[in-house]
């Protein structure tokens, strides 16, 4: 059944958010309908939907119906989703502050089947971008509890400024915050337990204040370390315990890869790629995205000019 799959281009959701902007369309190239802050392209999730071939018009839920571990290798139970979520964000305000909590928290306080580590990547920045990477080290719970009620979490947090080209690996329970002026990729396990604890005094797109969750998000927080921002200089860019992702220079050359049973996320973030497999022809524009099934029959190949990140599980 296997021989049935190829590469899937997909289609992204676009998502406005309070502190989005237009970036996503002038310079990823999204189709934004309206003049809204679009903060959020969701490259690669359960409801991406194929935008080619025999499958096409099929969600990836669907397909992990259909093939299950074919699709999604046989290290995942197909009952569970796709583990992996990619997504391009924009952002001309801050984010709030979040922290995410790890698969046994997941599993205890939500009964969920994963928590949620992450990593971004820095595309394009405006001067003096900044993250927030977590708080003081060695912050009680108590002090941070009382902080965010009080409205003074803000006093606490620790930041880093950013170019693009820069990456920060954060595992589950890291608290953390984009800042204004920033595009980014962002990789994560699929999970969508977020513990916001601080939004800056803002009101959500309802006019209202957005929920905190102070009890669950303290109690999940890293107090004692803090993250770093790197900037590699090779094709490894995040090496992590759950996925890695390798970023890929092309001038007019061929690389070839293969599956060994493990999904591959491609998303071309500069110029032009076309992904050849006997199977299928697909064309990557910047700011598009394909899934490469576990199962994949041989090797395919990225020929063209431009850059992709390359995204999977280990």
């Amino acid at each position: 059944m296997a021989d049935a799959l190829y590469p899937l281009l997909l289609d992204s959701t676009l998502h406005v958010k309070v502190w989005g902007g237009q970036k996503l369309g002038t310079e990823m190239g999204k189709n934004l309908t309206e003049d809204a802050p679009y903060g959020e392209s969701w490259e690669l999730h359960d409801s991406s939907v194929v935008l080619n071939g025999a499958h096409e018009g099929k969600t990836v839920s669907d397909l992990i119906v259909e093939y299950g571990n074919a699709l999604i290798g046989t290290q995942f139970d197909p009952s569970e989703g796709l583990p992996l979520l990619v997504k391009l964000l924009d952002a001309t305000q801050w984010l709030s502050v979040q922290v995410h909590p790890d698969d046994e928290q997941a599993r205890e306080l939500e009964g969920d089947p994963r928590g949620k580590t992450e990593a971004w990547i820095i595309l394009a920045t405006e001067p003096d971008a900044k993250l927030v990477i977590g708080v003081n080290p060695g912050t009680s719970q108590e002090a941070m509890a009382d902080a965010i009620k009080n409205g003074k979490l803000e006093d606490m947090l620790e930041y880093a400024t950013v170019q693009p080209g820069d990456v920060l690996y954060m595992p589950a329970n890291t608290v953390h915050a984009i800042g204004p002026g920033i595009l980014l990729y962002e990789v994560q396990q699929s999970s969508n337990v977020t513990y916001r604890l601080y939004d800056w005094g803002r009101m959500g797109l309802d006019g209202n204040p957005r929920e905190l969750h102070i009890e669950k998000g303290v109690t999940v927080s890293n107090l004692e370390t803090l993250p770093d921002v790197q900037h590699p200089d090779g094709e490894l860019m995040v090496n992590g315990k759950f996925f890695q992702t390798t970023r890929h220079v092309l001038d007019g050359d061929m690389l070839s890869f293969t599956t060994e049973g493990v999904f591959h996320s491609l998303t071309c973030i500069e110029g032009s790629v076309r992904i050849e497999h006997p199977s299928e022809l697909v064309e990557l524009e910047k700011g598009d995205t394909a899934l490469i099934p576990a199962m994949l029959p041989g090797n395919y190949g990225l020929v063209g000019n431009g850059t992709v990140l390359r995204s999977f599980m280990v």
